[in-house]
């Protein structure tokens, strides 16, 4: 096949594998292979991870000034080549323009977080802790980072990670979905020109077995994970077995609760737009909506006029609103899912299986369009699974009670929104619900970069939440260091009696 094989990043400088096993990539509106990606070898692994540990070892010493100084500088060249990251997301992921370049933007914020990344880093410094005695921490870095992503969002996920990593004073060897490599060479060498030194952003390529090695190697100090609840179980269990810091994100099945005195018109259109953005493959998603008592028949007449308004077509028209699915395979576990939903009870409100844009070239793409289903039972997979899709669940409660009940039944507890314009219920949403963030009138409560992104349950194993400051202990050790100067007052007694000797 006439196609490109993607090289990975190491040392600075792209490297191929030569007789390594290529795995294709699709362009998901098209069904057609227009490239590939060799699979790691250990061997290339092994390279990559010692060169980054002897890069690490004088970056970690390097001044915050000049760290900060290449973070300046990969902001703005991040700004300058947005066009051309955003192409590669829309032919190897199938986004929308808009979602290509909203995802830059959001990734962006962590970058400028990383910029500050100084004032995170001061410590405490307590003078006279006893008498003579000064104590006060410092915040090293862990050393190197391996970083383990998913196909949705091929800018943003990484950029919740490496700007973090970089600034704190580590080395990032980042491990691409498959389906999506190009954008973190694109970075790579956006990182080479900003003046970061070689050696400390390498990307290494492949799927389970590039990912095993690194979850086992020593010379790897920590993974942050973002993927599937199975594979964070595995990433913590192995991560823990080898000593390893780890973040592992799992995935979600977000709720919003829609309250009888919601304003329906806003809620009918934020919610299409969390339902369906991003063709529904966002972990943050919002495929499940909740309607409490007489909002249920209202709502679903709003929502149903706004999604059956949605253009579907490839990403390459900007006038396009809904992209396919990122695989066929994929799209046949959404397709068996809403009919084992129909076939246990529920009503397809609005239909997008079979739906296709007329666009030349995309009669083999990966299609869905915006499907609707009521009534789901809660044991149908397409209700207490991660659909990953352009797919709305509706569920109606007869009251706020049973609707919150509904809601933190969920395996899953990353994100939740509630529908109201009564504060007192907002108010109590934000209490009860059990989700590690929430939105009142919010669908997609995302934080921004310098507040942390996580979740409850299952969509989070362990408690290491992913950038702002909870990103910043991530990628650092803490150091406590007592002092105490010979002629600084008392020198206390010699002997075991802590109390006595610092007094």
């Amino acid at each position: 096949m006439s196609t490109i094989t993607m090289p990975h990043w190491i040392d600075g400088a792209e490297y191929v594998e030569e007789g390594a096993e290529v795995i294709a990539i699709d362009n998901p509106a098209t069904g057609e292979v227009i490239g590939g990606v060799t699979e790691a070898s250990t061997e290339l692994v092994d390279r990559a991870i010692a060169s980054a540990r002897k890069a690490q070892a004088e970056w970690g010493r390097t001044s915050l000034a000049k760290r900060t100084r290449v973070m300046y500088n990969f902001r703005q060249l991040l700004i300058d080549h947005q066009d051309e990251l955003a192409d590669i997301i829309l032919r190897e992921g199938g986004k929308t323009r808009g979602d290509a370049l909203g995802e830059i933007a959001r990734g962006l914020e962590v970058v400028e977080f990383a910029c500050g990344i100084q004032n995170a880093l001061k410590g405490m410094h307590t003078i006279e802790a006893a008498t003579g005695v000064d104590v006060h921490t410092i915040q090293q870095p862990v050393g190197v980072v391996g970083a383990i992503v998913p196909f949705n969002f091929p800018i943003m996920v990484p950029m919740w990670m490496h700007p973090m990593a970089l600034a704190t004073g580590n080395a990032v060897i980042l491990k691409p979905a498959t389906p999506v490599p190009t954008a973190s060479l694109v970075i790579a060498r956006l990182y080479k020109e900003a003046g970061l030194p070689d050696g400390l952003f390498q990307v290494v390529c492949g799927d389970k077995p590039v990912v095993s090695h690194m979850l086992d190697h020593p010379g790897i100090d920590a993974i942050s994970f973002v993927g599937s609840t199975p594979v964070a179980k595995i990433v913590a269990e192995r991560s823990a077995a080898t000593g390893k810091r780890y973040q592992a994100l799992g995935g979600a099945n977000n709720h919003a609760i829609v309250m009888p005195d919601a304003n329906l018109d806003f809620a009918a259109q934020h919610i299409v737009s969390g339902a369906f953005g991003a063709a529904g493959q966002r972990c943050m998603a919002l495929p499940v909506v909740v309607t409490v008592g007489e909002a249920h028949d209202a709502l679903i007449e709003r929502v149903k006029a706004r999604a059956e308004g949605l253009k579907i077509g490839p990403g390459s028209d900007p006038a396009n609103e809904l992209g396919p699915v990122i695989s066929d395979t994929s799209r046949q576990r959404i397709l068996s899912w809403i009919a084992d939903a129909e076939a246990k009870g529920a009503t397809v409100v609005l239909d997008g299986r079979g739906q296709a844009p007329d666009a030349e070239g995309t009669g083999n793409g990966y299609w869905i369009g915006p499907t609707i289903v009521d009534q789901v039972p809660l044991e149908a997979s397409l209700y207490c699974q991660e659909v990953f899709g352009p797919v709305l669940v509706i569920i109606k409660a007869e009251s706020y009670e049973e609707a919150i009940s509904i809601v933190n039944s969920s395996q899953f507890g990353n994100g939740s929104a509630i529908f109201t314009e009564n504060g007192q219920i907002a108010r109590q949403f934000q209490l009860d619900v059990e989700t590690g963030m929430v939105g009142i009138n919010v669908p997609i409560p995302v934080p921004v970069g310098y507040y942390s992104f996580g979740g409850w349950k299952n969509s989070l194993i362990g408690d290491t939440k992913i950038h702002g400051q909870e990103g910043v202990h991530f990628y650092t050790r803490q150091k406590v260091i007592t002092t105490r100067w010979a002629g600084s007052g008392s020198h206390g007694k010699i002997g075991l009696d802590f109390v006595a000797s610092h007094s």
